[in-house]
């Protein structure tokens, strides 16, 4: 199967809702509704900066296969820009056919083409999948950091 991918625009509104329905269910997350997801969607995507793009999608035979949710940031101290992988999610029918790497293929390349010199992302210890993959790609496990979130009461007490 080949896998295309590219960065998301407006005109993949409906393509990014329909992964967002899937991963939401994926992780256990209360459904989405896929009218208010693709509305939601086609803001995000209206809102990015093209120097900036967020959501890369891959696609095979035509239909998305999955995505990947991405931040790029200026750390300052080695002045060089890093990509947060915030989310790469495949469909389960696309799951061990290469959807995985071709994204985070597509956002190696971006990231050598730009000069952003790192990609950091986390991901949930029971995804074996994920870790799998990761690891096969050489990935480095860095214990040095701890995932902390700032959410609901913790973020309004910040004010």
């Amino acid at each position: 199967m080949a896998v295309d991918v590219r960065w998301a625009t407006t005109d993949d509104a409906e393509a990014l809702a329909t992964v967002l329905c899937e991963m939401a269910a994926h992780y256990r997350q209360a459904p989405l509704d896929h009218g208010r997801a693709t509305a939601t969607a086609r803001k995000w995507l209206g809102d990015e900066s093209p120097a900036y793009p967020h959501f890369a999608l891959a696609f095979a035979d035509g239909k998305v296969a999955g995505l990947a949710s991405v931040a790029i940031a200026h750390p300052g101290i080695d002045l060089e820009r890093l990509m947060f992988l915030k989310d790469l999610f495949v469909r389960e029918d696309a799951r061990n056919a290469g959807t995985g790497r071709a994204l985070l293929s597509f956002l190696a390349g971006h990231c050598l083409r730009e000069g952003i010199g790192r990609i950091d992302l986390t991901t949930e210890d029971w995804n074996e999948g994920a870790l799998r993959l990761y690891d096969r790609l050489g990935a480095e496990r860095h214990g040095r950091k701890v995932f902390l979130r700032l959410s609901g009461d913790a973020l309004r007490r910040t004010l």
